[in-house]
């Protein structure tokens, strides 16, 4: 019997200033509309919210205040990619140079990784996954857009290249 996989994904950023800031209340003032039309989105299987429940900004994990959190399931690497680059996400996307600081360089702000289905990553899964691709670059544990791994036991889209690599993905 196969194994059935989901795609769990963490981004990290550090605001410009603290909700309330005229500069990053545009943003607050989607995230509403934007998690509701995530949960809507084909794929879509689960995400992170603090204890309010409507979404994560509440989740402080390190001492700056301003460093946000957010992490999601979906049931493919397709529908992730659809919902961040291809609906109403993207407009509010093309914005994040307004509401965050530039990510620094040498590190990882988004990391991709395959759970089992029906399984939820915690916010450590997700911090270790960044640590993993700082560390290591893109491997079949920890990946990104641009170096998409396969499902472990899959080749969707495309084949294995002799590194575990899915090729034929754009």
């Amino acid at each position: 019997m196969t194994q059935a996989w989901h795609l769990a994904q963490i981004n990290i950023g550090t605001m410009v200033g603290p909700q309330g800031d005229p500069r990053v209340q545009p943003f607050f003032d989607a995230l509403d509309e934007i998690n509701a039309l995530a949960e809507a989105a084909p794929g879509f299987v689960w995400r992170l919210t603090d204890e309010s429940g409507q979404n994560a900004t509440g989740i402080q994990y390190a001492i700056d205040p301003l460093l946000l959190v957010n992490m999601s399931v979906w049931d493919s690497a397709e529908t992730l990619f659809d919902y961040v680059y291809k609906s109403a996400h993207t407009g509010v996307m093309q914005r994040r140079r307004e509401f965050f600081q530039p990510p620094p360089k040498e590190r990882a702000y988004q990391v991709l990784w395959w759970i089992p289905a029906g399984t939820r990553p915690t916010l450590n899964d997700g911090l270790a996954k960044l640590w993993h691709l700082d560390r290591f670059g893109p491997t079949p544990l920890a990946f990104t857009f641009k170096q998409r791994f396969a499902a472990p036991g899959s080749a969707p889209g495309g084949e294995l290249n002799p590194d575990g690599i899915c090729v034929g993905w754009e």
